[in-house]
């Protein structure tokens, strides 16, 4: 206790099990060295030469991906001090656009006295692209949280800070793997300058407009769907949610795809590496953070309904699939209360 008698503020890392520590190194470890991996790949096999001194397109890259850390770890300080994850989604999507917007300038700055800057048609449009997807998913993220005042899946998270710093070094991870053909692009844009855009760019454009579209009306469709007080308590089952669980996510996997796709008509050897972009998305959505999160919270609320089983037994799990003729399913042991009114 204070003389004051005001309860003294327990030391952030206080209390903490060792193991915590150890875990949380090993995490943050492995989200730097995937961080790193993805940087080789996309620099063409190449390590950082004078990073600090020198221009070139690796340094450019290995640059832009070191922001995407320091973004993150900066923004852990205050939500570590104050056990917050607020700003925590806000905080991707400006390192989105940070990164992309620095990797874009730096990638066309003059290589010496007497040089002009040199953008690339491709680098701006993938750019663009990026910058008015992060602001749009960082907007709807940032207001859904606004809204909620928390978000469950850090309510264990916060108040282990070795835990919640490898978090925060996840989400620059995340930002690397997911954009690096973008980034890639950019920082090799002066050399890609010559390469006209062809079939394959309007092909990935094409990808990346179809998935965002999809993302978009997904999401409007399920902020719709909740904001109905008649569905208080309801799993969404109209629009695109009708035929697919998890359609904003498909939208999320497809946009991506297209960034590879559109990014690929300039990669060289070991550039094709970019490829672990959307399979990384993939990944996440379907095995991590996404599907397995909000499925096993569905059947914690409506798991002994039976209604809702049929749901999950008739519609595709991400596809966009004509709805299975299923009538009836036997009903698995119940996980959780169900809610549903």
């Amino acid at each position: 206790m204070a003389d004051d008698g005001k309860t003294e503020a327990a030391p952030i890392l206080e209390g903490l099990p060792k193991g915590r520590y150890l875990r949380g190194a090993i995490v943050t470890s492995i989200a730097c060295g995937l961080g790193y991996l993805a940087t080789y790949l996309g620099a063409d096999g190449s390590n950082p030469d004078n990073l600090f001194g020198k221009q070139s397109p690796a340094n450019t890259l290995y640059l832009t991906i070191l922001v995407a850390y320091i973004i993150n770890w900066i923004a852990f300080i205050p939500a570590a001090i104050h056990q917050t994850e607020k700003f925590f989604d806000l905080t991707g999507s400006i390192t989105y656009v940070s990164c992309t917007i620095f990797s874009l300038v730096l990638g066309a700055a003059p290589l010496y006295d007497g040089d002009v800057w040199k953008f690339s048609v491709r680098s701006i449009i993938q750019s663009i692209a990026t910058i008015v997807w992060a602001l749009r998913l960082g907007s709807f993220l940032f207001a859904r949280i606004k809204k909620d005042t928390k978000d469950k899946r850090f309510d264990e998270i916060k108040i282990n800070p070795p835990r919640f710093f490898a978090v925060w070094t996840i989400q620059g991870a995340w930002v690397t793997l997911t954009a690096l053909a973008v980034f890639v692009v950019n920082a090799y844009g002066r050399s890609y300058d010559e390469k006209e855009l062809g079939a394959t760019d309007f092909i990935g454009y094409a990808i990346w407009m179809l998935g965002f579209a999809i993302e978009v009306v997904a999401d409007k469709q399920k902020g719709w769907f909740a904001a109905n007080p008649a569905n208080k308590g309801k799993w969404i089952d109209e629009g695109l949610w009708y035929y697919s669980r998890h359609p904003n996510y498909l939208g999320e996997i497809t946009l991506w795809l297209g960034q590879f796709i559109a990014a690929s008509a300039t990669y060289t050897n070991s550039q094709w590496g970019c490829v672990m972009s959307p399979l990384f998305v993939c990944f996440l959505l379907m095995k991590v953070s996404g599907v397995p999160m909000l499925e096993s919270r569905g059947m914690e609320k409506w798991g002994s309904d039976p209604q809702y089983l049929l749901y999950l037994k008739n519609t595709s799990v991400l596809l966009i699939l004509p709805k299975g003729k299923a009538t009836n399913v036997e009903t698995p042991l119940v996980v959780g209360d169900p809610d549903r009114v």
